[in-house]
């Protein structure tokens, strides 16, 4: 079956190329160190005896973050790669690590491409985040006795009954990894049966728990909050999709009606698509500024447009209320525990698969809350609005929640440490 697969994959090879060169149309970066894609880097020096880490784009890689301080201070004299498949996460890369860390394109899973990978960073161990399960690429890592740790993995139901489809070659694939770390129960289960029983699995909780916010993220998010929006109440939307955002601006009308000075910071989740909330705003002849352009906020702006990398948390913290996006839209919701961790109340959609735990966990403990309309969402948002007791009590129960279930980036660590030693 993997033999079908690669043979599929090599028929795709140029619509892959066009679609980089379509997403570049809006973020030119795609565009840039193409050659990669297929396993082809230019070096002054290739990295010997690294330890690989794979971030899919910029959730992935604020993700990783812990972990991979943790192992930069254990393991001084061992470079550390990183690769992403997005230029957002590439810049995500250069922004947190400089150039204490390598970053490279993943390649395309072709064969070839693989092989020339590996041969380039060498590396001692692959650690692979979340669920990026690419057949050849476990196969050869295998067949070269690199041990592969699938870190902070999940698995919802539904992406494992299409996965029951091509069973036989998840199934190697899966048994292929020396270990995956789930972080939950459920998805250690979802591995077990799709891996026939195989694979070795450990339960190590999710990662995202640790994360750690800078200790000027508070008095930072003050400063800019009087800056910014002279005390004005404030919801963010944070990590929104296409398809959910003139749902957004409809419930912030609502929302003007009864609180007419609330500043509504919308934040897509690639930067590339602003374009698309700014063409919103002028339809809906909504008064906006934008973050890149360091644009102020003054009596007439009421839609502030989050279109920079790296200042989610920022923007988060200056906020009253903040709605999760991808939940509204088919796309199985975004990582909740940001605005958690920062005592911020909860709100999102219908559609949270991708975080079905933590979302179950955060609805137990009262720090979020479901809708599933336009009208639900403002009047949700007016709620929070309105009353600051309730405020701060669903945003200490997100922060206790966060506090409580730290520790996967220490059992995780423990695990690549094993393999490592």
């Amino acid at each position: 079956m993997r033999l079908f697969y690669t043979i599929i994959l090599y028929l795709l090879v140029p619509f892959m190329v066009w679609r980089l060169y379509w997403r570049s149309l809006n973020l030119p970066a795609y565009r840039e160190r193409i050659r990669e894609r297929f396993g082809l880097y230019s070096l002054f020096s290739e990295p010997e005896e690294a330890i690989w880490v794979h971030a899919v784009s910029v959730g992935e890689v604020q993700a990783a973050v812990p972990l991979i301080n943790v192992l930069h201070k254990q393991y001084p004299d061992n470079p550390i790669v990183i690769t992403t498949t997005t230029p957002t996460g590439a810049q995500r890369v250069q922004d947190l690590f400089g150039n204490k860390v390598s970053h490279f394109y993943l390649p395309f899973d072709l064969p070839g491409a693989v092989k020339r990978f590996l041969l380039t960073i060498d590396p001692l161990i692959a650690i692979i985040m979340e669920t990026e399960l690419w057949p050849n690429l476990f196969r050869q890592c295998h067949d070269q006795g690199i041990p592969i740790v699938v870190a902070n993995a999940r698995l919802s139901k539904s992406s494992a009954e299409k996965y029951k489809k091509v069973k036989g070659l998840i199934s190697e694939l899966l048994c292929h990894a020396t270990v995956i770390a789930a972080q939950t129960e459920a998805d250690a289960q979802r591995f077990y049966q799709l891996s026939d029983g195989k694979a070795i699995i450990s339960v190590t909780g999710s990662i995202k728990f640790d994360m750690r916010l800078p200790a000027s993220l508070y008095e930072h998010s003050q400063v800019l909050r009087r800056q910014l929006t002279h005390h004005r109440p404030v919801w963010i939307a944070a990590s929104t999709h296409d398809g959910e955002e003139e749902s957004i601006i409809n419930a912030f009308l609502i929302v003007l009606e009864t609180v007419p000075n609330t500043v509504l910071i919308l934040v897509p989740r690639h930067p590339d698509k602003s374009i698309r909330v700014l063409n919103l705003c002028k339809r809906y002849r909504l008064e906006f500024a934008r973050r890149s352009k360091n644009e102020m906020v003054d009596e007439e702006v009421s839609v502030y447009v989050g279109d920079t990398l790296g200042e989610l948390s920022l923007l988060i913290a200056i906020s009253d209320v903040a709605f999760v996006g991808g939940s509204l839209v088919k796309h199985g919701g975004q990582n909740m525990l940001e605005p958690a961790a920062l005592g911020v109340p909860v709100i999102t959609g219908p559609y949270t698969y991708n975080f079905a735990e933590i979302s179950k966990m955060m609805f137990d403990v009262g720090a979020a809350v479901e809708v599933s309309d336009t009208d639900e969402l403002a009047s949700e948002v007016l709620r929070y609005l309105q009353d600051a007791n309730l405020r701060h009590n669903v945003g200490e129960a997100g922060k206790k929640l966060v506090e409580e279930n730290r520790g996967a980036t220490d059992r995780l660590f423990k695990i690549v440490c094993d393999l490592l030693d």
